[in-house]
């Protein structure tokens, strides 16, 4: 297992899903992890998980959670974070961006418009996609930055899909993702003098919340914990080559078996290829 102990990360959208897992698994590393989302009370989201949860889980696996309360559509909520982070810090080894918009509200009035053709979609999803999502991933970086290149080291994380390669049932979602994938490229075309690495990363089917809550229309026989991405991340921060994957997307389940590590339930996920997904 990877050896985070006095790294800082922070990890955007962190109350569940695969933010909660990358959480996690750079907790069990042993690294101090900022939680950041909107969700500190039960109740008070779609799906289960708050931020305070995920921090007590980081922390009861052997890294210290905090959890912060930060909405990142908010700039000035960004803003004021990471100067909280630079306060106590000083720094900071790992981000990841992992906020994402458009997943809402699959279904309106009834019907479930994620696959309906562009024409048709509602124009909110493009706004949620590209304002909590893409530019979300880049404020965050903005601020972060300056924090790694101060400290020459790092690494971005930018959580992505195969959506960017390849059409999966939604144009609005392919076209972000590539924005996600041009925007890992050109930052670690600028940050690499600084030694600091940034990358995409393309989970596979992973059992977050949502999906287990739609599990009949899955097949999970070669599914991932969410974990299982963190353990990823985590594996990659203390890869002193890191630098020579910088500007890469990489897939999850490739990382496993480059790195040796399995998901929490000792099964080695097979990596997706683009024409299964």
């Amino acid at each position: 297992m990877a050896d985070l102990k006095g790294k800082v990360a922070v990890v955007t959208g962190a109350s569940r899903g695969v933010g909660k897992g990358v959480a996690l698994g750079l907790g069990e590393a042993g690294a101090t992890v900022y939680v950041t989302g909107r969700t500190i009370e039960d109740g008070k989201a779609e799906l289960p998980g708050t931020l305070p949860q995920t921090a007590d889980e980081v922390t009861h696996l052997g890294g210290k959670g905090i959890p912060v309360r930060c909405d990142h559509r908010n700039d000035q909520e960004v803003e004021a974070f990471f100067k909280r982070v630079s306060d106590e810090q000083g720094h900071i080894d790992i981000l990841v961006n992992n906020v994402w918009g458009g997943y809402e509200n699959l279904f309106e009035h009834g019907e479930y418009t994620w696959e309906l053709p562009f024409w048709e979609q509602p124009l909110w999803r493009w706004e949620a996609m590209f304002q909590s999502g893409v530019r979300a991933h880049f404020v965050a970086s903005r601020f972060a930055a300056p924090l790694m290149v101060n400290h020459r080291s790092g690494l971005i994380v930018n959580i992505s899909y195969f959506a960017a390669k390849k059409y999966i049932s939604n144009v609005l979602y392919g076209t972000s993702k590539a924005a996600t994938d041009r925007l890992t490229a050109d930052m670690a075309h600028e940050l690499r003098v600084y030694h600091v690495a940034v990358v995409s990363l393309y989970p596979g089917l992973v059992r977050t919340e949502r999906v287990l809550e739609a599990g009949r229309f899955h097949q999970l026989g070669n599914s991932e914990s969410p974990q299982f991405i963190g353990r990823a991340v985590a594996a990659l921060a203390a890869d002193p080559q890191i630098l020579q994957k910088t500007g890469q997307a990489l897939v999850v389940a490739e990382l496993a078996r480059k790195y040796g590590f399995a998901d929490i339930d000792a099964k080695q996920p097979r990596p997706l290829t683009l024409d299964e997904v």
